[in-house]
């Protein structure tokens, strides 16, 4: 199948999203669409009153959001920046200080492009649950969730490096 490189985002198939009271979303996934490698983007459909995604950090990635209709929140670390249509939004890599969320604040859809890179492993931090997530070998049609390497944990659930190891003698 030959990949066409232009993918017009209202013909594509939405994938209802929702979790909760809290999250929902009608997503599309376009960059393996026009088949791009280093780069996702998505389309994104977010109702009111609901965010597509928790307040999470990507170390490795960025991302780049598009607002195209609507109104809404960004929370950047311990701010809430309003958003609308024609913002072009910055979310770093980093750690907990550049945890973002987008919230729909408003009464009618928000819908915004997101682009991000594409770099494998990936560590995000969820701050608010405490929770972390480690992935790697993620494929290019899918998200996370979908990675051949999925761990999602919290700091003091760690383990000791020798955990579980032979290392020949006995413990005492």
């Amino acid at each position: 199948m030959v990949m066409k490189p232009i993918a017009n985002i209202h013909e594509q198939p939405l994938r209802d999203w929702k979790k909760g009271s809290k999250y929902e979303a009608k997503l599309a996934r376009i960059g393996t669409v026009i088949g791009s490698e280093q780069l996702g983007c998505q389309y994104q459909i977010i109702p009111p009153g609901k965010a597509a995604y928790p307040f999470h950090a990507h170390h490795k990635n960025e991302e780049l959001f598009l607002v195209l209709e609507g109104e809404g929140t960004y929370r950047l670390g311990e701010d809430n920046l309003p958003i609308k249509q024609g913002d072009v939004i910055a979310a770093p890599a980093g750690n907990g200080k550049t945890a973002h969320q987008i919230v729909n604040t408003s009464e009618t859809d928000l819908k915004l492009i997101a682009i991000s890179t594409r770099h494998d492993p990936e560590v995000v931090e969820q701050p608010d649950s405490g929770k972390f997530l480690v992935v790697s070998r993620v494929p290019p049609d899918t998200g996370f969730l979908g990675a051949d390497l999925v761990y999602i944990g919290k700091k003091e659930n760690t383990l000791d490096y020798w955990d579980g190891e032979d290392i020949g003698e006995e413990d005492k």
